[in-house]
């Protein structure tokens, strides 16, 4: 496939990912995404002919203008979509997989100072959300998605997501999900869900204690804790979002 086409694909595929996507001139002029995958490529060419400062500078210069830093020695696949693109970091030993969609401030970092593979490699359809980081030299597997503010420091299976930190898998997809369907709103919170089992089990508890009480004729005034505490298990049981 040519460059000519490869662009044109490019452009097809920020339709198809993108609703805000209006014109074919407003792809080539308003998307810092694009423009920084565009570059790459002449950055990453000039990286595998022995060019490596003009690499350098080409990336330098891409971060300049799209606010998007992927080292030049990155290995990108087709149609990946940076979408927003601000504060997105992508290292030299980094692999993405074709059809990867990334978010607004996505790292792929590295965790050693040795000169060998220490980025993530990411498969064909992976959906990182904004914020989400991964970690060293881990695998994400085809299809699998990492919800946002997520961070990665184990190698993750195919076709699940992930959230939290460290990130958790919560789901697996049972069926092949349609493009960009990474829905936060629906994912489920790990953290929330072991401070339900915690008040789950204090209740037990504290009913347990006023049955001895009563056993004994102990009595004690009633504070504000109990009402509180139905406060926060109602606030968690709506999600706990603002």
């Amino acid at each position: 496939m040519n460059v000519f086409s490869r662009m044109r694909e490019d452009i097809r595929n920020v339709f198809t990912r993108d609703p805000a996507a209006r014109s074919v001139l407003e792809v080539l002029t308003c998307y810092p995404g694009v423009h920084a995958i565009w570059m790459h490529r002449i950055a990453h060419w000039c990286w595998h002919h022995r060019l490596r400062l003009l690499g350098r500078l080409v990336s330098h210069v891409s971060r300049t203008l799209t606010q998007i830093e992927i080292h030049p020695g990155a290995a990108i696949g087709r149609r990946v979509f940076i979408d927003h693109g601000s504060g997105v970091v992508i290292g030299e030993t980094a692999e993405l997989g074709d059809d990867v969609l990334l978010y607004q401030g996505v790292v792929l970092g590295g965790t050693t100072l040795e000169k060998k593979k220490r980025h993530a490699t990411l498969g064909n359809g992976v959906e990182m959300g904004s914020g989400a980081i991964a970690l060293g030299p881990i695998t994400i597997g085809d299809g699998a998605r990492v919800g946002a503010g997520s961070v990665i420091i184990r190698s993750v299976p195919p076709g699940v997501t992930v959230v939290g930190v460290p990130g958790r898998v919560v789901t697996k997809r049972q069926r092949p999900a349609p493009i960009a369907d990474l829905e936060h709103g629906k994912l489920p919170d790990p953290v929330a869900e072991a401070i339900r089992l915690v008040l789950k089990d204090q209740q037990k508890l504290e009913e347990r204690l006023r049955e001895l009480e009563a056993l004994a004729g102990v009595t004690h005034p009633k504070d504000g804790i109990e009402r509180d505490r139905h406060a926060l298990e109602k606030e968690f049981a709506q999600g706990g979002g603002i």
